[in-house]
């Protein structure tokens, strides 16, 4: 089973509702004009300027705004689909997106339960174009960013890395600790405008793969945040309230990119074959097999977790471990299945022009998304000991 390709005009009416077959279309497309770029942005680690061109035009960046708030009105599994679509070309361009994309789910569970800022971002994201990026990465449960109480909000002061897809975003959801850190401080969840004084992007991305991604380093210093803009509070060093919902949000979209590049590297493989004047031998022949039966089964893993928790899951322990141990599986198979690619295909994969040369190093950043492969067991097992 693969993500299945289509070809489509680039437009899904916002009035309409979205099937599966029009979301894969138009991620495919999409992939295709994103595809040929990303060689060279990969080579010279630049950001996938292009690729954000065809997304604003095509409107994948309001993919997950509700129809009534001018998006596309995809769900959580169409997001899914869409970015292992859009990843089997476009690696790059897909992770950048899923920043956003996920973000963008995150608000849209926030207004179902009545948050009073939730619309109005939504809106924000398909008539003015807000780009929303995330510093989880460094943030996560016991940031180190501090935030001072100071008249009408707070100043937050530090360094936030692997902000994907910096050079364009427009607003930063981010943390910061209030007090010394451990046991007795609160962590401040906010959005945080990049055009706020005191906010700077500092390039250090040079990595071993997503390169396209430009996920840099943003620099926060002693940057006001208004009251208003902390949407919630959380016990430092606990991985719950506002984190945990954009976890939950995050794993199964970050999951179906790895997917995809795995996708991407199993057609790869496919077509050198194909190109070959000999038919492929017995153990080429198992290669492509066992190929096909990982990318099916971890893409069962992954839409049935999905449909597991539902279309607005509940931000609790149970959901975590579900799409967590479906994320683990993801992209760790993903990792199998590239390996294979290239062992299938052989030396001219070694060559920095083959697609399987990017796809092993880009494949590669799944494990290091929280949660890491060893931490989703370590939560696995001990949700187990629980219900024993």
């Amino acid at each position: 089973m693969t993500w299945r390709s289509y070809r489509c005009p680039m437009t899904i009416t916002v009035n309409s509702i979205p099937t599966d077959d029009d979301i894969v279309a138009l991620a495919a497309e999409l992939g295709l004009r994103c595809a040929p770029s990303e060689a060279e942005h990969d080579r010279e680690a630049t950001f996938v300027t292009e690729a954000y061109k065809a997304m604003r035009e095509c409107g994948y960046l309001r993919l997950a705004v509700p129809n009534e708030f001018g998006g596309l009105g995809a769900g959580l599994r169409q997001v899914v689909l869409a970015e292992g679509e859009l990843a089997r070309r476009a690696g790059s361009a897909a992770l950048a997106a899923a920043m956003h994309l996920y973000l963008t789910l995150v608000q849209c569970w926030r207004h179902r339960r009545g948050a009073p800022d939730a619309e109005g971002a939504l809106r924000r994201v398909a008539a003015d174009e807000l780009i929303m990026a995330t510093s989880g990465g460094s943030d996560w449960v016991s940031p180190t960013t501090t935030a001072v109480q100071v008249d009408g909000g707070f100043r937050f002061t530090g360094r936030k890395k692997f902000c994907s897809q910096a050079p364009v975003a427009t607003v930063l959801s981010t943390s910061a600790v209030l007090g010394e850190p451990g046991p007795d401080a609160e962590v401040l969840h906010a959005t945080v405008p990049l055009s706020s004084p005191g906010v700077s992007l500092v390039e250090t991305w040079d990595t071993l793969g997503m390169r396209g991604t430009a996920s840099h380093d943003l620099v926060f210093e002693d940057v006001f945040v208004p009251a208003e803009k902390v949407v919630g509070r959380r016990p430092y060093g606990s991985l719950s309230g506002p984190l945990l919902v954009a976890v939950i949000h995050f794993a199964p979209v970050v999951s179906a990119v790895y997917l995809g590049i795995a996708q991407g590297a199993c057609d790869e493989a496919l077509r050198v074959l194909g190109a070959r004047p000999q038919d492929p031998g017995p153990t080429a022949v198992r290669q492509i097999g066992e190929m096909a039966a990982r990318l099916r089964v971890a893409r069962w893993a992954l839409l049935a977790a999905v449909e597991e928790v539902g279309e607005d899951p509940p931000a609790d322990e149970q959901t975590l471990i579900t799409l967590m141990v479906a994320k683990r599986h993801a992209v760790c198979e993903a990792k199998a299945i590239v390996d294979l690619a290239l062992d299938t295909v052989g030396g001219p994969a070694f060559f920095r022009s083959s697609p399987l040369e990017r796809a092993y190093r880009d494949v590669r950043g799944g494990p290091f998304h929280p949660l890491t492969p060893e931490a989703t067991l370590a939560l696995a097992g001990t949700g187990a000991l629980g219900k024993s």
